[in-house]
């Protein structure tokens, strides 16, 4: 690869949330930067926009593997350093995850607990688990000191908002004059990078909307909740252990929570059933009773892109154009990892951190 002798240029496909980081991070340094985006600017299609945005890498680590640990283990300072440089404030808070279950789940959280125990001695740099009594519960979490009389905390894990994270994104890629195009799709061969006339960089962040060039991808349906309970005073991003329908609930501003657990194998797009929707905020209720006064702010449904190993990955279509997907359900806490390795490669042709971080690298024959 080379650098342009002027002002290099880039286009960046797909404006959630992967594709509006890089943009921002390429315009930044310098990059005259072009977005085309198949939807609007309110993200509506990005599975990004309906996220809880947590970021936990060892509660995850029941679903993933190490190198996404490890990547979320490298979110949890990465992530400040970004929103330090927003001119848009950004809820963020890293006070850890509660793990919750009733008496008669006590069994699956015993299971669940020896699963974390041995994924964190794989990834020995994260804080310690914590087991928690009633005293313990009280002290964490007051507000369910009186349902639950055992926990598991998680110290250091964290969260943000992530609808205003998009809209600060936005805020930024306006004012640093980045070309957005709504409502256009687009796709890397209608670009030459590095001929005359053409960008010097093509990025491709389009998540499902690149199936037509990475077959290999597919959906996994999320559905989730948003509604403000004035009467919950959750602190930190709660889980509850159940054998059938284990639920996260992540408390944003303002007493607005939001509520999800269903994964589905689905490219379906159509918005949650009936019964999914009772069991999720019947799942809610039986954490806290406030809930059953809560107001519905949203229930939506979305398809997070994800390769056949659940896991990211990287591809280079050709020496200027890359390709960045498989994001799964942990598109927030791997974002700032995926970011800084695409960076890395963009000015410096090479990339320690996604070896670091094993972190899928391929290359397309041409």
């Amino acid at each position: 690869m080379t650098t342009s002798p002027s002002r290099p240029s880039s286009v960046v496909l797909g404006a959630g949330l992967m594709g509006r980081l890089l943009a921002w991070q390429l315009a930044r340094a310098g990059h005259a930067v072009t977005v085309y985006e198949a939807g609007g600017a309110d993200a509506q299609g990005s599975p990004a926009r309906i996220a809880a945005a947590m970021l936990a890498p060892l509660a995850e680590s029941a679903v993933t593997e190490p190198s996404v640990v490890e990547m979320g283990r490298y979110a949890l300072t990465r992530w400040p350093e970004l929103l330090a440089q927003l001119s848009q404030p950004v809820f963020f808070q890293q006070d850890g995850t509660l793990i919750v279950w009733h008496r008669q789940d006590a069994a699956d959280a015993q299971r669940f607990a020896r699963l974390l125990q041995a994924n964190q001695e794989k990834v020995p740099a994260l804080p310690k688990m914590q087991a928690l009594d009633a005293t313990g519960m009280a002290e964490y979490e007051p507000a369910l000191g009186n349902r639950f009389t055992q926990g598991l905390y998680l110290p250091g894990e964290g969260q943000l908002d992530n609808r205003q994270l998009l809209a600060a994104l936005l805020h930024e890629l306006q004012t640093l004059k980045v070309d957005l195009h709504w409502n256009s799709p687009r796709a890397p061969q209608d670009f030459a990078p590095g001929t005359a006339g053409q960008p010097d960089w093509v990025f491709d962040c389009r998540g499902l909307g690149a199936q037509a060039q990475w077959p290999q991808l597919r959906g996994i349906r999320g559905e989730v909740a948003r509604i403000h309970a004035p009467e919950v005073t959750l602190r930190r991003p709660t889980r509850m252990v159940h054998p059938r329908y284990s639920i996260y609930i992540a408390p944003k501003q303002d007493h607005v929570f939001v509520i999800g657990a269903t994964e589905i194998e689905s490219n379906d797009l159509s918005p949650p059933s009936v019964r999914s929707t009772l069991e999720l905020l019947s799942a809610a209720y039986a954490v806290h009773s406030g809930f059953a006064e809560a107001r519905i702010l949203e229930i939506a449904s979305q398809c997070r892109p994800t390769l056949p190993d659940n896991l990211p990955a990287i591809r280079q279509l050709g020496p200027r154009s890359l390709q960045i997907n498989g994001m799964y359900r942990h598109g927030f806490m791997i974002s700032p990892a995926l970011l800084d390795a695409v960076l890395e490669l963009v000015h410096e042709q090479r990339t320690t951190l996604a070896n670091s971080l094993d972190l899928h690298l391929e290359t397309v024959p041409t």
